[in-house]
């Protein structure tokens, strides 16, 4: 069900934002964690990066939601299990996207809980979940626009 047209080029520009973000999510990702932690700014650099990463994914899911199944307001918790509902992003990943959208809400309402060593550890062991949901959504907007295509007779 389309209610009206997806802004690909929106998304599009997300979806390159969030590869700029994570180039730099790897690149401190490489220190040790004893560098790492030496340096008050890298933690602060990578959870600026982290939260913008977050924000844009449910920016966009609240976008394809929205203009594909008209969805109005909907918090990042329920964008995630949407996505997955809907077969934007596979089922199994939404539960993945649910733990982000909560990481996201603890990373803005409750920051002063949020360690440094923390954010070294996600990025140590979860950057992908961010590849993951940049090749789903990339999957998803081909097939959109397969589907949408002006068909030639």
């Amino acid at each position: 069900m389309v209610i009206s047209k997806l802004h690909i080029d929106k998304i599009e520009r997300n979806l390159s934002l969030m590869q700029e973000f994570l180039s730099e999510l790897r690149a401190l990702s490489m220190m040790g964690e004893k560098d790492f932690l030496s340096d008050k700014r890298n933690p602060a650099a990578a959870e600026s990066y982290l939260r913008r990463s977050l924000e844009s994914i449910f920016d966009i899911g609240r976008h394809i939601l929205a203009k594909t199944y008209g969805f109005k307001e909907l918090e990042f918790k329920k964008i995630a299990l949407e996505l997955g509902e809907k077969g934007v992003v596979e089922k199994e990943y939404s539960r993945t996207l649910l733990k982000m959208a909560g990481y996201r809400n603890r990373m803005v309402h409750l920051y002063h809980e949020v360690s440094s060593p923390e954010i070294y550890s996600i990025l140590k062991n979860h950057l992908s979940d961010i590849e993951q949901f940049i090749f789903q959504i990339s999957l998803f907007i081909e097939n959109y626009k397969k589907a949408t295509a002006p068909k030639n007779i």
